[in-house]
């Protein structure tokens, strides 16, 4: 099995928020497909935007592929 070294693996990531590169990584799908779906707010996820730059929450992306988030 392959494992991109570029990206931990979702559960183990902390940060609240992650790049589109990444974001696309977790959902398998390209990121220009996520910037599309940011523009056309058309998608699954929606992204913030932090100083003009789009970030998609962990939290967002765990409940789409149906991962359970730890209870704190």
């Amino acid at each position: 099995m392959f494992v991109n070294a570029e990206f931990p693996p979702l559960g183990s990531v902390t940060r609240p928020t992650v790049p589109t590169p990444q974001a696309a990584h977790y959902v398998n799908r390209k990121p220009q497909t996520l910037r599309g779906w940011a523009c056309l707010e058309n998608g699954p996820i929606r992204p913030i935007r932090i100083n003009g730059r789009l970030a998609w929450r962990v939290a967002d992306i765990k409940r789409l592929l149906g991962v359970e988030t730890e209870a704190a």
